[in-house]
Formats: structure tokens, C-alpha cells, sequence
């Protein structure tokens, strides 16, 4: 395990991810939009993927070609199979396979949606875009799932009640993923989680904010700093190039308040 401090790092070596390409979903904005970011600037041709924010998403694309790399951004669904399938085919089409996996595209929170839509993205869908991917894959290519402290550490430590059910399904989806860890192994591909505290900007936390007033500032005043979007989104993105931590898992801040299993 790995636990990061570092509240100013840094992008990537340039050249460091040249020749090699990686999707992180969810990345039209915030935390996906920084990481694709980071890692084009390193080099790697990209694939954006986003659910329904096409002209941002199209944007994005635009500036990161301007870095001298390959981009593809194709809409999907991550809770239907068939427009994961369909992401994958045009990836396999564009590029032939795979380096790089962040599953960055989570939720829950969002007013109007199923009972279980908490569940069905943050676990059922990590684990189908993991497998659908799993063909393109190669040997030395690195899965990336991102999470939060409060679901990673929500079997000892209680969260927000209006986190606790997506907290319960990133843990979820977490746990599902790591079952396949030797599978992953097997092929050779690496696998790591990314935990970071709340991190200011995002729409999960504007969201938490708004349901329950001060609970953003007074988790900061606990924490003594939360991560902004850029911050942390370097960390997932160091998190795509450096060695793989003992326990899979690279925790991002302070993780004194929190009751480790």
C-alpha cells in the first residue's frame, strides 16, 4: 500500500506513455478530464469516453490532439452491455488494443434514477467494462479503478448517510474487481486502486455539499487539505506508470481518521 501526500504532483515525463493508448471513462469532465490530460501529455493516444456530454467531450479531444497524439472519443453507456461492446469495437478498430484502463466513471447520487443505479454503475459496470476490455489487454497494460476513502474504508469507518449508498457500491465494485486480480495476473496485466479523500470541484462532493450544508469544509478542517480535480487526477494518472503498490492500492491523503480493516 501506498499512502501519497504529495498535495503538488506533477504530470507524467514527458514521453514516458509514447507508442502506448488508454481510456479512462468518464472523462468528458473533472477527474477523467484531468487524468486523459496528464497522460496524453506523456504521450499515450487517448480514448475518451463519456455518457452524454458529447460537445465537451468533443472538445477535450480537440486540445488533446493539438499534444501530437491519437484521439477517439466515443460516447457510451457503462450499464449497457452492448454499448460497451460497441466502445470496445471502435477502440479495437482505432488503435488494436489496449495499454490502459482507467475506470474512473462513477455515481449514484443523481436525482431521477433506479433504486439500483447506484449498484449497477459502480459495480456491475466496472466489472463488465473490465471484461469487455480484457481481449485488448496485452501483457504489461495496467487497470486503474478509482474510488474514495469513504466507500474504500466503509466496512470500519461510517461515512456521510447521504454517501453511504454509493459509498457501499464503490465498495462493491471494488471488492468484485479484485476478486479477478490473479485472472488479471495470469495475463499479465497489472492492476491498481486509486483512494483518494473527498476532492473539491466535483460533482459528488457538490452534490454532498448541497444535501448536507458544511459537510465539504468540515471534512477539510479534519483532514487538514482535500485534493482539488487536477491534484488528485495526477495522482491516477502516476498511478497508470508507477510500480504497483503492495495490496494493490495507492492512497491519496491523510487516512488518519479512518479505521483501516
Amino acid at each position: 500500500m501506498t499512502v501519497s501526500n504529495d498535495p503538488n504532483s506533477t504530470p507524467l515525463p514527458a514521453g514516458s506513455l509514447s507508442g502506448r493508448t488508454a481510456l479512462v471513462t468518464g472523462s468528458s469532465r473533472g477527474i477523467g478530464a484531468d487524468t486523459a490530460r496528464y497522460l496524453a501529455e506523456a504521450g499515450a493516444n487517448i480514448v475518451i469516453n463519456y455518457r452524454n456530454k458529447a460537445p465537451r467531450a468533443e472538445k477535450l479531444g480537440a486540445q488533446l490532439r493539438e499534444l501530437g497524439v491519437e484521439v477517439l472519443v466515443v460516447g457510451a453507456d457503462l450499464t449497457d452491455s452492448a454499448s460497451v461492446q460497441a466502445m470496445f469495437d471502435e477502440v479495437e478498430r482505432a488503435f488494436g488494443g489496449l495499454d490502459i484502463l482507467v475506470l474512473n466513471a462513477s455515481g449514484g447520487m443523481e436525482s431521477g434514477m433506479a433504486e439500483d443505479y447506484a449498484l449497477q454503475l459502480n459495480r456491475d459496470a466496472q466489472v463488465r467494462v473490465l471484461e469487455t476490455a480484457l481481449p485488448l489487454l496485452g501483457e504489461g497494460s495496467r487497470v486503474v479503478f478509482v474510488t474514495s476513502h469513504q466507500a474504500h474504508f466503509i466496512r470500519t469507518t461510517p461515512t456521510m448517510p447521504e454517501y453511504e449508498p454509493v459509498a457501499l457500491s464503490k465498495r462493491a465494485g471494488e471488492d468484485a474487481l479484485r476478486e479477478r486480480i490473479p485472472a488479471l495476473e495470469e495475463r499479465g496485466v497489472e492492476f491498481v486502486v486509486v483512494s483518494g479523500d473527498m476532492i473539491e470541484g466535483t460533482i459528488t462532493a457538490t452534490l454532498l455539499e448541497r444535501a448536507n450544508p458544511g459537510a465539504i469544509a468540515a471534512r477539510r478542517e479534519d483532514a487538514g487539505k482535500l485534493y482539488n480535480v487536477s491534484e488528485f487526477a495526477a495522482e491516477v494518472a502516476a498511478a497508470t506508470l508507477d510500480p504497483v503498490p503492495a495490496g494493490n492500492t495507492r492512497l491519496v491523503g491523510d487516512v488518519s481518521s479512518f479505521a483501516g480493516e
